[in-house]
């Protein structure tokens, strides 16, 4: 089993960190889409982040003004959970590739990311989504011209400390018509700088 944010928890730059937020959800998280739930009460001020359908990787640069990087909190084959498997329409017993980072701007996390891949989906061109190190994934969908995307899905989850929650959002994106997950969680140090 992936580490669970071990390497991250005593960082003091990390006040606020998912506590396996997005491996191991509690059964109270619900993820809606928008789309379907326009009567979602989403905060005025996270509206804009949590449902932009364009590359969040893009537009953290560009705030951090060029003080970005992506950090590794762990890869490695895993299962995902069943709300994870529901998104991606598989076997939640099947196994895929799970790629946790931190987006870090002016040296301070802004978003925790997840990501599944599924086996299926790292053949051909696509393998290469299996060494990205510090690379940004969204560097990559965004330039690939068979990118597709599901509708955005929303949920408040849980934060590591104070009892908190934070916005996070997920979708489904297809390349070539193959499946990965990524889900995003947005910790509060970002609204600090709008």
């Amino acid at each position: 089993m992936l580490c669970a944010f071990r390497a991250i928890l005593t960082d003091p730059r990390s006040r606020f960190l998912p506590s396996n937020t997005l491996s191991r959800q509690p059964l109270s998280v619900r993820w809606r889409s928008f789309r379907r739930h326009p009567s979602l009460q989403l905060p005025r001020r996270w509206r804009g982040w949590l449902l932009d359908s364009g590359s969040l990787t893009a537009r953290l640069v560009a705030l951090s003004e060029g003080d970005f990087r992506v950090e590794v909190v762990d890869q490695g084959w895993g299962r995902p959970n069943l709300s994870e498997a529901r998104a991606l329409r598989i076997d939640p017993r099947l196994r895929v590739l799970v790629r946790e980072v931190r987006l870090i701007g002016r040296d301070q996390a802004w978003v925790h990311a997840r990501s599944l891949i599924p086996a299926t989906t790292l053949t051909g061109p696509h393998r290469k989504l299996a060494h990205l190190g510090s690379r940004p994934l969204g560097e990559v969908l965004f330039q690939d011209p068979s990118m597709e995307r599901s509708p955005i899905e929303t949920a408040l989850v849980p934060l590591y400390r104070d009892n908190q929650k934070a916005w996070a959002r997920r979708s489904v994106f297809r390349l070539d018509g193959k499946p990965l997950l990524v889900s995003e969680v947005f910790l509060p140090q970002l609204l600090a700088l709008q």
